[in-house]
């Protein structure tokens, strides 16, 4: 693994993140905070949890201090939610850029928050992990949505290939 294979994941991830939002932003507000399913038990909760996890992560790994866990309760709207990650997104960024591909074997040792010896990790896998993890609620975000009656799309990695190798063409054939 690399900081550019790092990158791309990032960069999948907030792609996927901005087009659930442009979702979000269609929904009723009552929609957004709505009880429904799942293990976080609505969309925004869902959301909270992906961001809170990303900055602990990243916090974790050395990045910008979050302090306490996030609460879904601070964010009342999608658009209060989606600043939050531009924020995160800003420091996870910040940070792969301050980054060298030997840093990512970099052990950093942690505690999963609900207990249990202390673990040691390199800090590339721990990274990884975090944007991983976010694919997963994604996925249960874009079903919360599918409940609800609304169509979230396609988010998958191939389709965000697809469109960034179209760009790359167009942004090439015209420079």
């Amino acid at each position: 693994m690399t900081v550019d294979d790092l990158r791309r994941l990032y960069d999948y991830s907030y792609w996927a993140n901005r087009k659930l939002f442009h979702v979000m932003d269609q929904m009723a507000p009552e929609q957004f905070t709505q009880a429904i399913a799942g293990s976080y038990g609505s969309i925004r909760n869902t959301m909270v949890h992906v961001l809170n996890a990303e900055w602990g992560w990243l916090e974790r790994c050395g990045g910008p201090p979050r302090g306490p866990q996030l609460s879904a309760d601070d964010y009342a709207t999608v658009a209060a939610l989606a600043a939050a990650w531009a924020k995160v997104e800003a420091h996870v960024r910040g940070f792969l850029d301050r980054l060298n591909d030997e840093d990512l074997a970099r052990p950093i040792e942690f505690v999963i928050p609900r207990g249990g010896p202390p673990r040691v990790m390199p800090l590339g896998e721990l990274m990884q992990h975090a944007a991983n993890h976010a694919v997963h609620h994604r996925g249960q975000v874009a079903l919360l949505m599918r409940v609800l009656g609304y169509t979230p799309g396609n988010c998958d990695m191939l389709i965000y290939d697809g469109e960034k190798r179209r760009a790359d063409e167009r942004a090439a054939s015209l420079g």
